[in-house]
């Protein structure tokens, strides 16, 4: 997997889906405003090959201020990052995340 610097430079909010508000909370307890600290951790960028087919798709490895290591699935619309889903890391997600990291420093 090559990680990928994606220019958020120009991005200027968050953009929540009505249907997808409330469905990372119910399904993974992931609370939204946690989806957005980790945007603002360093986190690590991959595409997301397999859903681009009509836009732009990114997965996002990243942590909350509360040490939560999380994937988010995203995409930027109009200058906002749209958070489609987002859930704990697995094992290797994880691992994947903290050695990347560690590269950027």
């Amino acid at each position: 997997m090559a990680k990928q610097i994606i220019n958020l430079k120009n991005v200027v909010n968050f953009e929540w889906n009505k249907g997808n508000r409330e469905k990372n909370t119910l399904k993974h307890k992931v609370e939204n405003s946690e989806c957005e600290e980790a945007f603002f951790n360093n986190p690590v960028f991959l595409p997301d090959r397999l859903h681009s087919q009509t836009e732009n798709r990114y997965h996002a490895f990243g942590v909350t201020n509360n040490e939560r290591f999380l994937l988010i699935a995203f995409t930027i619309r109009k200058n906002k990052i749209r958070i489609i889903s987002a859930r704990n890391q697995d094992k290797k997600e994880k691992q994947y995340y903290l050695k990347n990291k560690q590269e950027t420093k």
